[in-house]
């Protein structure tokens, strides 16, 4: 029996990016019109792995042979558990303190931390 892995077969993979947008081509056939985004992951001793995010109802057409990874639009527990330890909880009381979409209900300073934590997470400050 075979007990070959997907990581087995590599191909050719060219990303260029401009600015926030990214062309994705493999094994010479450019697959960006139908993508919504993609992961490049590269870990030691092993080749990098190109994880697609197919957008529904591209219409595109992609003819050709590419490793397969199954990927989740779900964040994974560890990532979020890892993001929240790392916050520095003094940094955090700063930044919901001086939001100026404070609006007096009684559940403000929560929903402003919420809205802090998900604004981090994204990338934002």
């Amino acid at each position: 029996m075979n007990d070959a892995s997907l990581a087995d077969d590599l191909h050719a993979v060219r990303i260029t990016t401009e600015g926030v947008r990214a062309a994705v081509t493999l094994d010479g056939n450019d697959v960006t019109g139908a993508l919504s985004g993609y992961t490049l992951e590269h870990r030691a001793n092993q080749p990098p792995l190109l994880v697609l995010y197919a957008r529904p109802n591209a219409g595109a057409v992609f003819d050709g042979h590419a490793q397969i990874a199954v990927a989740s639009e779900t964040p994974p527990a560890e990532a979020i558990a890892a993001f929240l330890t790392s916050v520095d909880p003094a940094r955090l009381q700063r930044a919901v303190l001086d939001r100026d979409d404070l609006d007096g209900s009684p559940t403000e300073l929560t929903s402003a931390l919420l809205r802090q934590l998900a604004a981090w997470a994204g990338g934002d400050g």
